[in-house]
């Protein structure tokens, strides 16, 4: 296997993306996420000859250990680190594993692929992370360009979720993919579970919600929410940064986190307990610079400890609806405030039925009577007049007998 792996690269593959793309793969399956040895070794020699040195099939000396160390310094790493045969022996026993042709046919089967940075593809945004950047991407769901960092927005929280985090959370993930945004989670119960329910069915984006997983993705985990994600894959992306057949450990679960916060441009904690994986998350997200934001909860419940320690800290912004989040993704943005000034003008002279309506209205596809009715929780006779309101202030459009929100709304 040492011999015979990377040089077998130039037979499976035709051009140097696909080499790139099959060393990653072998790679994802050899290293930990954020292997800092391992990602520094990429960085220094690039993926192919990389997967040599780590097999063993290339020598190494001491120029590519300093190279290393000077990366592993530049990224604020430790100053001092045992040296690349220390890491050649913690890789030595994943080696007679490496199968990355297997690993991409698993991945075919299921509908998916492999993306790695420089495709088309890839989520630029998570260059943000620099070294700490993953191999690659397993990905399952439809292929179409993920979101920018400025159309997406994570929505964590505590596993076992409160129905007051519930109710926030769904309403929060419905709202902002009816604007138009990509709800990213983590799969998993409670928060996670309310947030991709949520943005599947108000999403107007075309990948309305993305699952970020600590396991492989050829297994939905957790098993009670196999029937979720086999949903958000359909509708929407769930990837990995760890190859099909790994398992969700503890360790994983905190370092998938970094990709949750590097994806989006707000991360919002809607519960989380004083010691939480959301404030995992959060802290990654004002690493990178992203914002923070927190639902504040009742002062009784554990379940918001970790949203109020957030407030207190300062290193979170107060939200309580969708429009607060909106704004916060858009604060680097594209409006102006006399843009702004305008937008609340149009809204003030709505009643709650029509501020009700205009919510449900979809922005991109269009909507029958019978539905918003449903959406909405109006009777068909309320959304009728409803709409004719709309129409007339210019914040509704009809397009053969069905409706949208007009883009000014």
């Amino acid at each position: 296997m040492r011999h015979t792996l990377t040089k077998g690269l130039t037979h499976v593959a035709t051009t140097s993306q696909e080499k790139e793309r099959i060393a990653r793969a072998a790679l994802a399956r050899l290293m930990e996420p954020q292997d800092s040895v391992g990602l520094a070794l990429v960085r220094a020699v690039g993926a192919v000859d990389a997967l040599g040195v780590a097999t063993g099939e290339l020598a190494t000396g001491p120029k590519l250990e300093q190279e290393i160390s000077a990366l592993l310094m530049d990224e604020g790493g430790p100053a001092g680190w045992p040296g690349l045969p220390a890491s050649l022996r913690r890789w030595a026993p994943r080696i007679a594993d490496l199968a990355p042709e297997r690993d991409m046919a698993t991945m075919r089967r299921l509908g998916g692929r492999v993306i790695v940075p420089g495709d088309e593809l890839w989520p630029a945004q998570l260059a943000d992370l620099g070294l700490q950047e993953p191999l690659c991407l397993w990905w399952r769901g439809n292929e179409q360009p993920l979101p920018t960092a400025r159309q997406a927005v994570a929505l964590v929280g505590s596993r076992d979720s409160t129905s007051y985090g519930a109710s926030v959370t769904g309403d929060l993930a419905y709202s902002l993919a009816q604007r138009g945004f990509t709800v990213v989670s983590g799969g998993a119960y409670g928060i996670d579970a309310h947030a991709h329910r949520g943005a599947l069915s108000g999403g107007t984006a075309n990948v309305p919600t993305i699952a970020v997983m600590a396991g492989g993705v050829d297994r939905f985990y957790p098993s009670g929410n196999e029937e979720l994600l086999r949903a958000v894959s359909n509708q929407g992306a769930v990837i990995a940064e760890v190859p099909p057949g790994s398992a969700p450990t503890r360790y994983r679960f905190l370092q998938r986190n970094r990709l949750i916060a590097a994806i989006a441009s707000v991360t919002v904690v809607v519960e989380a307990r004083w010691r939480s994986g959301a404030l995992n998350t959060a802290h990654h997200a004002e690493t990178l610079g992203r914002a923070v934001a927190a639902v504040p909860g009742s002062i009784h419940s554990a379940n918001s400890a970790g949203c109020h320690r957030l407030l207190r800290d300062g290193g979170a912004i107060c939200v309580t609806d969708a429009g607060e989040v909106a704004e916060l993704a858009g604060a680097m943005g594209e409006t102006t405030s006399d843009g702004k000034e305008s937008l609340a003008a149009a809204h003030d002279g709505l009643c709650l039925e029509d501020l009700i309506l205009l919510d449900a209205l979809p922005l991109r596809s269009t909507s029958s009577i019978e539905k918003l009715t449903v959406v909405a929780g109006l009777s068909p006779e309320a959304v009728r007049a409803g709409l004719s309101r709309l129409n007339v202030l210019g914040l509704a459009v009809s397009e053969r007998g069905t409706w949208k929100r007009a883009n000014n709304a």
